[in-house]
């Protein structure tokens, strides 16, 4: 019997998507997940060409993030660049990248495209611009950051490809700690319930430009030639040359340079890798010819420097491959595309002095027809500098010693190089960045994954959770996103976010995100973890001045959870000191002096903004009127001792443009100090909340109300820093009021004299720019007098309630000090003898500032006030402020306009302003419009600012007009006023781009 054929699967054709096989299936199959090796992605074109240009050329940087913010890329063709910044939007305060500015570098572009570029490291945001010829251009962005003026230009510089630019280097910027170091605020370390900062000094050496905020400029050319750029006390940049290597012959041009300030040699080092596979290593002493003197300040201002260069080589070897450590793609791998030198550290926590390594890196791309399934791999070879190594001799000169009887002497010593084991990556590196203060190495690859490693010992570091010990924000929960494919990667100055240059020629910006829970459901501990890290790299940008606009970004994420920004804040006072008790100031200097604190009131003010004609939120309206009453106190204090600046005797006040100015902080303050007045009458009228004051339990729910109807009137009052600022503002009324008083009378006099006047004709009033002075005192002096309310009673009526408050205070704590100083005078705390010198420590004085301090801090983030103050509030209401009503005339301050405060959060108004465009000049203090697209800006009260452009705040969007002037009064002010009221920068608006 024929056995019967049995279909097979096989002998059936299924359908196309049949054969499917869904890997879930198999993890349940198997019960574990299948490693599944598939080959990789081969490298693209574009890929391939941008790794050509770094082993053909060792400064090709396309793509680079100044501290200032600005984020500036070489334009596709070469002919320009690309500025770029991230800002708050101003329809929802959603951070994002911003569209690019494409900027002309020159008109000059004879030596070819613009092939580097790279930012300085001081706070002059200084750019400089390499073209193909090795030709350099500084730029300066000083005053926007997405426009620039140029430092230095490029018109005399040799075009000649000899002179083609292989690696670059900005002098390290003179240490906080000069000769010494910075600090470097970091790790953050759990200590109980409280989180603690380790600060640790990163020592630095020079040399240093001589003035504290100017760097130099270094390139080396494919000749061997070093070239120095810096600028003189006035500002014009020079040039110093050196020849380093003697080039005869095409083996002897450099491909790569390497260089770098070391701390521990008291010198600079160059590394100059050579087309014959040389790697040397020079040595370079740098003189500023300045005397020498026992000062250690800085030299005068007016004191002309005269640097020199010397120059020795002291090591020379080969960068190929070889050793029994390298793989086998090692040998096909003979083109350098990175080189760079790590200088000499010292570890204080393990004791021990790193040395100068020499780094390089290869990178081998398989060939598209290899029938090997090859990866990509990327050759990190690491070379140990040695000043002390034992030369060795040759055998000859060993027994020519021994037959002369000569006595066993130790070797001669000298400079040498020991080449550790290298770090393979399969993965193309395509940037290596120092970050941290040179504490850490940044590798960035293709694949837009950044590896961070330790500069020591090389090993990676930051890529675990530990909410114990965390030394950077990804040992906080966050991770680092990118592009799946890059060419080039720029890291933010504070490394919470970087930007990429995709295939496509794209920028794109990248945050980190949080990947341990939905901020819904994050744990406590997870929350505080957060706000220590977010606090950590807060203190570490303050300290070196960087901007912080993506820490505030990613701390948007978070700004859902209860109590996060208050969390935010609190933390930021602790571990970085700041000082928010003016209780007992009198003067009001260090207030306005107080950076660290606008550093507070600006996290405030943008975790509480949601964007233009949104309401605001309680603490976002109190820190923005704390702002903005900081921004005016300085300008005035400026504009009215700015003749001290100017030459010739002349006065800012002078000038009818700086007088107009202050004329309308004058109005926007006055407005200020009435709406203020107005809101607490209301509150004196409000039984309600009276009925909060009549026992210190009801007085615990009166914040409650407040927050429930956004009044912040009585926090303004309260808090010792907001309320210091307003008396600050309410004398420098009076002072304005005191200078146009006498300007007026200056001009009737000279009027009806008929006296000659320079600026018109003789025996006539004033004319020309007298004229307009004359009406901006005119309009000073209307808005002075024309208060609703006496200014000079209004600031008795603060001062009042600040000498209530100081009293509440010492009555409060006066338990407190004597328990404090009671628990001083233990025997278990006899034996801590002081210092001689040292300032005399009094524990009940320090028990006191604590807890005031505690007070002022719940105050100024919109806290309960302490219940003693129940006594302090009643009097205020039903006393001074009952008094002080009677010398004005509420039904005018209820229906006067408040407009230009931008307070009104009523739905109908902000519909009414946003259908209008309104907007206030943040240094004129008038309501200003932006027409539809195609349209220019215009003032609201029609003075005819056609053709002018804007300048808008990254960070809460505020706007102002960009008036260019050759009047030394006005560029002098408008100097003071390169940074917004927040704290943050302005960028210029395109034509007819629009605000929201």
């Amino acid at each position: 019997m024929a056995s019967e054929k049995m279909p097979l699967i096989l002998d059936n054709p299924m359908e196309g998507g049949a054969m499917q096989v869904d890997l879930g299936d198999v993890d349940d199959l198997f019960g574990d997940s299948v490693p599944l090796n598939l080959q990789a992605r081969p490298p693209t074109k574009r890929l391939l060409l941008r790794l050509d240009e770094l082993r053909n050329r060792g400064s090709c940087q396309g793509l680079a993030w100044s501290k200032s913010g600005t984020i500036a890329s070489i334009a596709p063709d070469g002919q320009a660049l690309d500025l770029r910044y991230i800002r708050a939007h101003p329809k929802d305060a959603t951070w994002g990248l911003s569209e690019p500015t494409r900027c002309a570098v020159s008109q000059n572009l004879s030596g070819g495209p613009i092939v580097h570029i790279s930012w300085a490291p001081t706070q002059s945001s200084e750019l400089a611009v390499v073209d193909a010829a090795g030709r350099v251009l500084i730029l300066n962005f000083n005053t926007n950051l997405n426009k620039m003026y140029p430092s230095r230009k490029w018109d005399a510089d040799p075009i000649d490809d000899l002179h083609a630019v292989v690696g670059t280097y900005w002098m390290n910027p003179m240490p906080s700690h000069r000769g010494v170091g910075n600090p470097l605020h970091a790790p953050i370390v759990k200590d109980g319930q409280n989180y603690q900062i380790e600060t640790t000094l990163v020592h630095q050496h020079g040399p240093f430009h001589p003035n504290p905020t100017r760097s130099a400029f270094f390139c080396v050319t494919t000749n061997g030639f070093l070239k120095m750029f810096w600028a003189q006390p006035n500002g014009r940049i020079e040039e110093t040359p050196h020849e380093l290597e003697s080039v005869g012959s095409a083996d002897d041009l450099i491909t790569h340079a390497a260089i770098c300030s070391d701390p521990r040699w008291k010198c600079m080092f160059v590394a100059l890798a050579t087309s014959s596979k040389q790697l040397q290593l020079v040595q370079m002493q740098l003189d500023w010819g300045l005397p020498t003197t026992g000062n250690k300040g800085v030299p005068p201002g007016n004191l002309q420097l005269n640097p020199t260069i010397k120059a020795k080589h002291v090591i020379a070897s080969s960068w190929l491959p070889g050793g029994s450590n390298e793989t086998p793609l090692d040998s096909s791998m003979t083109q350098l595309s990175h080189i760079k030198l790590l200088p000499s550290a010292y570890d204080q926590g393990t004791k021990n002095v790193f040395p100068l390594i020499v780094l390089t890196v290869r990178s081998f791309v398989p060939p598209s027809d290899s029938p090997y399934s090859q990866e990509v791999q990327s050759i990190i070879d690491r070379w140990e500098v040695a000043f002390d190594q034992p030369q060795t001799l040759h055998p000859s000169f060993e027994q020519l010693g021994s037959r002369r009887n000569s006595v066993g002497a130790a070797p001669p010593m000298g400079p040498g190089m020991k080449r550790l084991d290298p770090i393979v990556v399969n993965k193309i590196v395509t940037g290596i960045h120092m970050i941290r203060m040179g504490t850490i190495i940044a590798f960035t690859y293709h694949d837009g994954t950044t590896e961070y490693r330790d500069r020591g010992t090389l090993a990676e570091t930051w890529n675990s959770h530990n909410l114990d010990r965390i030394a950077s924000v990804h040992e906080a929960g966050f991770v680092q996103g990118g592009e799946p494919t890059c060419l080039q990667t720029a890291i933010s100055p504070t490394h919470f976010s970087v930007v990429q240059l995709c295939e496509d020629g794209k920028v794109k910006w990248h945050p980190v995100h949080y990947n341990l829970a939905e901020p819904s459901a994050m744990s406590d501990a997870q929350q505080q973890a957060v706000v220590a890290a977010l606090t950590m790299s807060t203190a570490q940008a303050a300290t070196t001045q960087s901007n912080i606009d993506d820490i505030l970004a990613v701390a948007r994420y978070f700004v859902g959870r209860e109590k996060f920004a208050e969390q935010w804040v609190t933390e930021m006072c602790r571990l970085m000191r700041i000082s928010v008790d003016y209780s007992e100031e009198a003067h009001h200097d260090s207030l306005v002096r107080n950076n660290l604190l606008q550093l507070c009131l600006s996290t405030l003010n943008n975790l509480g903004w949601n964007g233009e004609y949104q309401p605001r939120t309680f603490r976002g309206k109190l820190s923005m009127f704390a702002l903005h009453l900081r921004n005016i106190v300085i300008l005035i204090t400026i504009a009215s001792n700015g003749s001290i600046q100017l030459k010739n005797n002349t006065s800012p006040l002078d000038e009818p443009e700086v007088v107009d100015a202050l004329a309308g902080c004058c109005k926007w303050s006055i407005d200020l100090l009435c709406w203020l007045a107005d809101s607490l009458f209301n509150l004196l009228d409000d039984a309600k909340f009276l009925s909060f004051l009549e026992s210190r339990q009801s007085f615990g729910e009166m914040t409650a109300y407040l927050l429930s109807k956004n009044e912040v009137a009585l926090h303004m009052v309260l808090s010792s820093a907001i309320r210091g600022l307003l008396s600050a503002v309410c004398r420098r009324m009076a002072v304005l009021q005191g200078i146009s008083q006498r300007a007026l009378t200056y001009y009737e006099t000279r009027n009806a004299s008929g006296s000659k006047d320079a600026n018109g004709p003789p025996g006539t009033k004033s004319s020309g720019p007298s004229a307009a002075l004359h009406l901006a005192y005119q309009k000073m002096y209307r808005y002075t007098n024309a208060s609703l309310i006496n200014v000079a009673e209004f600031d008795k009526l603060l001062t009042t309630l600040g000498a209530d408050i100081r009293k509440q205070y010492s009555d409060s704590f006066a338990e407190l000090a004597k328990r404090a100083a009671s628990a001083a005078q233990q025997p278990n705390n006899s034996n801590n003898p002081q210092a001689p010198n040292a300032p005399k420590f009094n524990p009940g004085e320090e028990a006191v500032k604590r807890a005031q301090t505690h007070c002022e801090l719940t105050l100024l983030l919109a806290g309960s006030p302490p219940p003693p103050f129940l006594n302090v509030v009643n009097k205020f209401f039903k006393t001074d402020l009952k008094e002080f009503r009677t010398h004005t005339d509420p039904a005018k301050l209820f229906f006067a306009d408040y407009g230009i405060l931008e307070v009104d959060d009523d739905p109908r108004a902000l519909a009414e302003r946003r259908q209008k465009g309104l907007r206030v000049d943040l240094f004129k203090r008038v309501e200003i419009y932006r027409a539809k697209e195609g349209s220019s800006a215009a003032s609201a009260g029609g003075s005819g600012s056609e053709q002018v452009q804007w300048r808008r705040c990254v960070r809460c969007a505020s706007v102002m007009e960009d008036v260019p002037t050759n009047k030394p009064g006005i560029t002098f002010v408008l100097s003071q006023q390169r940074n917004c009221s927040c704290g943050a920068r302005f960028a210029l608006l395109g034509k007819g781009e629009l605000i929201g």
